[in-house]
């Protein structure tokens, strides 16, 4: 049976978030912040989740192991700003067990 994670998001306000995630849903960062309204609505996931847009784009600020990044996340962030090292597409990280704990930081918006 699967279990809810704990993962902690700070949003663009810098207001720290410890929220819980299903790992059952097959949801991805980006509607989980949609889901808890941590960013205004209409200002993440424009793109529905496809990799287009970088609206949901996060900073992971700890040692929690993620899947590679895909080549059109590559291709969004080397297009996207406020890049970081540690930037990725909060759409195209989905829940599951392996993220727990994991803690992250909402990019500003563009």
């Amino acid at each position: 049976m699967s279990q809810d994670v704990t993962i902690k998001i700070t949003d663009r306000e810098g207001q720290t978030h410890e929220v819980q995630a299903p790992t059952d849903m097959n949801m991805n960062i980006m509607e989980l912040v949609r889901a808890y309204e941590l960013a205004p609505e209409g200002t993440i996931g424009t793109c529905g989740g496809m990799a287009m847009c970088a609206s949901c784009q996060c900073y992971v600020l700890n040692d929690t192991m993620l899947p590679e990044k895909t080549d059109d996340e590559e291709a969004m962030l080397s297009e996207a700003f406020n890049v970081k090292d540690n930037s990725r597409l909060g759409c195209q990280i989905y829940i599951s067990e392996a993220l727990k704990g994991l803690e992250i930081e909402l990019a500003p918006e563009s």
